[in-house]
């Protein structure tokens, strides 16, 4: 026979013995190289670890592809395998028996994945593993056990994870290290091993202490990728090498406070304090009555490497505040408290004109300019501009009440506020209403005077009313219906001095009406403001005819909608 048809023939039952030789996976590739023979898969529509691979494969590089997982025992059909590169893919989960079968890799490279943990124990499968690069992942956590089965590890690299504190332990139970602080001294060549911990987010307090310790301490044995780790926090230690600081032990927390009971007025704002030692920083959080209070009205900031104040603020302290308030402050060590006990006492007495009650001395420097910006049948609505160093920041005090009474309602109005509507109010009755920066007593010109009409249920005797006192006082603002207003800047005899400059009309039925309703307001008690009121004649007067035309007609009815 032929000999080329023998080396044929034997070609042929060597393949049909062993029919991997030839074989590859669908959609890969497979090549002979220094490795041995490799299989690689670069097809993005590779979702799983492929269950046909050779026996023979030495190496498989499988990179760009959308494998999510590690199965238990993805390469069981492989147990001569001895590189394992699966970099640039979307692992997210490692089953702890995914290595199994695999008692001969020397190499896995996982770079450029979603895996934030790793079951290190699976390591146990691959005690011959030298090489194991985990670079660009989400690690956040390296426990103490980490190493302990990885011994004959040459290279580890953890950079550019989310590290962001790690335990001494971590190091001093890795044979790694071990085998290196026994051969410290010795003559005989030792092998090193290359450690890649760099753009890690560091966080250097008491808990990075044993850790910054190890990486000064390093000897040849180990070396490190990149020497010049970074802080990333805390805020005075960032950017720092960990060779510049050096780290305090770990303390549970002491909180305590300066006051510890308080006695404040009724309206004022109140700031309760506390300091806390601890290390690292705590967090801090206050009680009252049980409840956890809202965030935004605590402020916390450190003010040394170990001590950080907290504040919370009670804006316009009301009796109800009164009580004891808990500042309590924890880190992983424990927790401690500090209560202080808060009173709100009586106003302080009165230091503006009778009728008033100021509820802080006055401050100078802000003025409010008050103007009613509108009205309803039932009340107004005030606006208010203040000249505040600091408007976003500023609080307000309304004084409401009857214009005769001792003391009025007093309202608080938080930063950026700047309307307020006085509703249900009496009818025929004269009302003052003040606007003052918190701090002060109400100041000339900061206060609106009106009065409601009767109770009158026709529009038309209404509009007549609205008519009359308009004529009186000469107001430029419009005024609401059944009401008429002056500010606080008043001269007594301004009332009085009207009617005389503003002809009065007596005609038949109408001479009844208005007079009637002129006598009414004329008996209450008397506000202008200076240039509101003008003789006869004079700018801004309206002189009424002194007859009505017959053929003149009547103003329509109007809907309660157009008093707005």
């Amino acid at each position: 026979m032929d000999p080329i048809c023998h080396i044929f023939l034997l070609l042929l039952v060597f393949h049909k013995i062993n029919p991997s030789v030839l074989s590859c996976v669908t959609g890969c590739s497979c090549s002979q190289d220094s490795y041995g023979r490799s299989l690689l898969c670069m097809s993005a529509l590779l979702r799983q670890i492929p269950t046909d691979i050779p026996q023979d494969i030495r190496k498989i590089r499988i990179e760009n592809s959308h494998l999510t997982e590690l199965p238990r025992g993805s390469f069981e059909n492989v147990s001569a395998l001895e590189y394992l590169w699966l970099n640039f893919n979307n692992i997210t989960v490692m089953h702890i028996k995914s290595l199994e079968y695999l008692p001969a890799l020397k190499e896995l490279r996982l770079q450029g994945n979603k895996l934030s943990s790793v079951p290190w124990t699976a390591f146990q499968d691959s005690p011959a593993l030298k090489i194991l690069d985990l670079k660009h992942n989400r690690l956040d956590v390296l426990p103490e056990h980490a190493l302990r089965y990885l011994p004959n590890l040459t290279y580890l690299d953890l950079s550019s994870n989310q590290l962001t504190v790690i335990s001494r332990d971590v190091f001093s139970s890795w044979p790694v290290y071990q085998r290196s602080q026994r051969a410290e001294g010795q003559t005989e060549a030792i092998s090193t091993t290359v450690l890649a911990l760099h753009d890690n987010p560091w966080i250097c307090d008491c808990r990075l202490r044993g850790f910054v310790q190890f990486i000064k301490s390093v000897g040849p044995a180990i070396i490190l990728m990149n020497p010049y780790l970074t802080c990333s926090s805390p805020k005075f230690r960032a950017g720092k090498f960990f060779h510049e600081v050096e780290l305090n032990s770990c303390m549970k927390p002491l909180t305590s406070a300066l006051d510890t009971n308080m006695t404040v007025p009724v309206g004022l704002n109140v700031t309760l304090t506390c300091f806390v030692q601890a290390s690292p920083s705590p967090a801090v959080w206050w009680n009252y009555a049980l409840k956890l209070l809202r965030a935004f009205n605590v402020s916390t900031q450190p003010i040394s490497e170990e001590t950080v104040r907290s504040e919370l603020l009670i804006p316009a302290a009301r009796p109800a505040d009164a009580g004891t308030y808990t500042c309590t402050a924890a880190n992983f060590l424990g927790n401690s408290s500090a209560a202080i006990a808060l009173r709100v006492g009586a106003p302080r007495a009165p230091t503006t004109p009778p009728g008033w009650a100021a509820v802080a001395p006055a401050e100078p420097g802000a003025h409010v300019e008050v103007r009613i910006a509108k009205q309803t049948v039932y009340g107004i609505t005030l606006e208010w501009f203040a000249a505040a160093a600091e408007p976003g920041e500023t609080w307000y005090t309304l004084l409401v009440g009857r214009y005769d009474a001792a003391r009025k309602d007093t309202i608080y109005i938080g930063p950026g506020v700047n309307t307020y509507s006085v509703t249900d109010l009496l009818p025929a009755t004269k009302y003052e209403v003040c606007v003052a920066v918190r701090n002060q007593a109400p100041r000339k010109g900061q206060c609106v005077i009106f009065v409601t009409g009767s109770d009158i249920s026709q529009l038309e005797q209404r509009e007549k009313l609205i008519h009359i006192v308009v004529i009186v006082c000469a107001m430029v603002l419009a005024v609401p219906a059944g009401m008429y207003a002056c500010t606080a800047e008043a001269r007594p005899g301004c009332l009085g001095r009207c009617p005389g400059a503003c002809p009065r009309r007596r005609r038949g039925g109408q001479e009844q009406a208005a007079g009637s309703k002129e006598s009414t307001l004329d008996s209450l008690p008397a506000g202008s403001q200076d240039g509101l009121c003008h003789p006869q004649g004079g700018r801004g007067a309206q002189q009424p005819p002194e007859h009505e035309e017959p053929d003149k007609a009547r103003p329509p009815h109007r809907n309660s909608a157009d008093l707005y």
